[in-house]
Formats: structure tokens, sequence, C-alpha cells
């Protein structure tokens, strides 16, 4: 199957986008194409517009200050995982780029076109929830940052308004004292995952967990903070019992979706559970390193 019809608009700056954004009923961005497409050979989306800022100046930077990672639009996911100042000051950012589909993939798709794409099985809208990061949007009214949290409000749904696009993201760096890590499971390496999360813990000179974030995501119709798991451990010592009942209370309050297809709620739930176990023994083994 092709792609409908569709007229093609290459913008150089933001307000060329964005003009042509509200000139028509239906226009879509277009950074990396890499989740777009596809769907548009489907059929499952049929722009009348499709609006191509890859080459605009102002959306190809990315850069490091006040503790902030700034990621704009146009930046694609291998640029910054070849960075070697990125891998530096964000090295959660790097590791859950690298699970991402395939090199290939990555050299053309975007971090911001994958938070505007808000797939629930997608590493980087989890990345930004457990890490607070947010999302900065222009439109006809201006600019305006959305934390993470109420950046995506369903599947393959967001905060966007008609008229709005994603122009970059602001990912907070690992503070000292801190560790994070990232994992997931999927059937083969590339494939979406069928369960992943993304973990932080900061501990306090006694060794206790003084900030747990747990963010879980392929489990639920969005990404979701897992605060059944973070309320465990805030100021527990991070010892086996502690981890064993975090990974335990993960799931709890959380809506899991299942399918014949591909995997069961059930299956979902324990191996998310087993994730998380996994995923905050490696993040307090990080933080005591770092400590």
């Amino acid at each position: 199957m092709k792609p409908a019809p569709f007229e093609y608009v290459r913008a150089d700056t933001v307000p060329e986008a964005l003009a042509a954004l509200g000139g028509a009923d239906d226009a879509r961005v277009l950074a990396g194409g890499q989740s777009l497409v596809p769907i548009m050979a489907l059929r499952l989306a049929t722009p009348e517009v499709l609006v191509d800022v890859s080459r605009a100046p102002e959306l190809r930077e990315h850069r490091s200050d006040g503790g902030v990672l700034t990621v704009g639009a146009g930046v694609t996911d291998r640029e910054l995982e070849l960075d070697a100042g990125v891998r530096a000051a964000h090295p959660l950012l790097v590791r859950t780029l690298s699970l991402i589909a395939h090199p290939e993939i990555r050299a053309r798709g975007t971090l911001c076109g994958s938070l505007a794409h808000a797939d629930p099985a997608a590493e980087l809208p989890a990345l930004l929830l457990a890490t607070d990061g947010e999302v900065e949007v222009a439109g006809d009214a201006g600019r305006r940052r959305v934390p993470a949290a109420e950046f995506v409000t369903g599947p393959f749904t967001t905060a966007l308004a008609d008229g709005e696009m994603v122009v970059a993201a602001h990912l907070p760096l690992p503070g000292p004292g801190s560790g994070w890590a990232v994992d997931e499971i999927a059937r083969r390496p590339g494939d979406y995952a069928l369960a992943g999360v993304v973990c932080g813990v900061e501990l306090d000179g006694a060794g206790r967990c003084a900030g747990a974030r747990v963010a879980l995501f392929g489990v639920a119709a969005t990404p979701v903070r897992a605060h059944g798991a973070e309320r465990v451990l805030d100021g527990a010592v991070p010892d086996d019992a502690a981890l064993d009942a975090a990974a335990a209370a993960a799931f709890d309050g959380v809506d899991v979706i299942g399918d014949e297809v591909h995997a069961s709620a059930g299956y979902r739930r324990r191996a998310g559970a087993a994730l998380v176990r996994r995923a905050l023994t490696a993040a307090v083994r990080a933080a005591g390193e770092g400590a």
C-alpha cells in the first residue's frame, strides 16, 4: 500500500512550520519520519500536508546548560548516541537510545518525534517521565513547556493543541549520588518492548534512599510512574528485602494492557515486576559507586 496524496512543505524556521500547520485541516510534522511514514504507508494516517522540519537550523541543536540537556526537534537519536559530551553528561539517555530499534532507524528517528508519537511501548517518553523532563511546544500563542507527566494523554495522543508542534525536549541530567538504569523485554533485539522500566535511586549519606523514580512502559496505555515502588523505597535502606517489596508494589494501581498476539496482561505484570527488581538493583549499585 502507498500513502494517500499529500502536499509536502519544507520549513526552514519554526514560524514557517507553524504557518504551514495552521493552513491545513490535517497537517503533520515530519522530522525523522520513522514512525509517521510507515503509518502513512498503511493509510492509518492521511495528512493533507506534510511539514518537514528536519533541516530547520534552530531545531538541529542540542546543548547542556544548568543541569538540563535540551534537544531540538530535528536532532536524530544517532547524533545523541554518538556524541561524547552527551554520553558523559547523560549516560542514561545514551543507554536508552541504544535499545531503540536499530542504528539505521536511529540515524533518522528523533527524540522529539518519539515524544510526539507517544507510542505506549516507546522508551523515550518513559525516560522523560522518570526524570521529570519537559516538552517545549510552539504555536500561534507562543511557546510553552509541558511537564512529561502531562504531555502524553493516551495511546498515541498528547497535549499538543491544533497548530502546535514540539520544538525541543528538556531532560534533567542525573545528579550526584544518584544511579539510573533502563531495562526491557522484547521478542527480538530492536522490537517494541513488551514491558520496560526506567528507574533512578538517590542515596543519602547514611545509605538510605532519599528518592526513587520508577517509570514503566509497554505495559499500559501510556508510560506510568510506579508510585507503589517509589513509596516503598522512600527513606528505606535499599537491601534485598526492600527491593523485593518495591518490585512487588510496582504495578499497584496500574491498568495493565494485554492481548493474545503479543503478551497477556498477566505476563506483562510478572515480567515487569522482574524487570523493576533487576533495574533497581543496577540503579542502587550505580548510586553506591557514585557516592
